[in-house]
């Protein structure tokens, strides 16, 4: 598999503008039965993929039943997750694979794809702003 994603330029107020690595990464929806496209944050950082609360509903998760709340604790201080207790199947171009997901109980973040069963799987580098998957 070879893909490339260019980084995104999102407006900062500290830098003006700021160039984040992304991926376009597709889950499959057991709601609709197809694949859902997430621009998502490429972040080494990460342990694992986190997504925003409001996506159970579209990948057909219920969070009280599929899924395990834990407290995470980042920059921002103390955050609840939903974990799935499920792996969740994912693709970004033609490699497919299950990996671990949670959601965050916040909107307000931006969907990150983390380094558990997916990252530490595959070949990356960025480059010039642009990110290649190989």
């Amino acid at each position: 598999m070879k893909i490339s994603f260019p980084y995104e330029e999102k407006p900062s107020s500290i830098f003006g503008f700021i160039k984040r690595p992304i991926a376009k990464v597709r889950f499959w929806s057991k709601k609709y039965l197809r694949w859902l496209e997430y621009t998502m944050i490429i972040d080494t950082g990460a342990d694992y993929t986190l997504l925003p609360f409001s996506k159970t509903k579209d990948l057909g998760i219920n969070p009280e039943k599929d899924c395990q709340r834990y407290l995470s604790f980042g920059i921002g201080g103390a955050e609840a997750v939903y974990f799935s207790k499920k792996k969740i199947k994912i693709k970004i171009g033609k490699w497919e694979n299950k990996i671990p997901v949670g959601f965050l109980e916040k909107e307000d973040i931006p969907p990150l794809l983390g380094r558990q069963k997916c990252l530490d799987l595959l070949d990356i580098r960025f480059f010039k702003f642009v990110t290649y998957f190989s």
